[in-house]
């Protein structure tokens, strides 16, 4: 699937990832390829994107919106540090 991570101020990752752990408002999940669509908030927490290939790679954000559509996942971070 497809995944972007964007903030207010950059565009921090743009690629195909396998698996990516995002820090919901009830709890972690997970998004997969071929997920179904859906809008979730973000609280403060740790997002993990696994890569095609297997690299992982490490965020940490402030809060923000997901969006899972067409094997699309589009995070909104309103701060991120890696």
């Amino acid at each position: 699937m497809k995944a972007e991570i964007l903030t207010p101020d950059a565009h921090v990752f743009e690629g195909e990832a396998d698996v990516i752990t995002l820090p919901g408002a009830t709890g972690s999940f997970q998004v997969l390829d071929n997920h179904a669509p859906m809008i979730a908030i973000l609280q403060k927490g740790d997002i993990v994107v696994k890569a095609k290939g297997g690299q992982e790679q490490h965020y940490h954000t402030t809060g923000g919106v997901v969006e899972v559509a067409d094997n699309k996942v589009a995070v909104l971070a309103e701060g991120i540090a890696k």
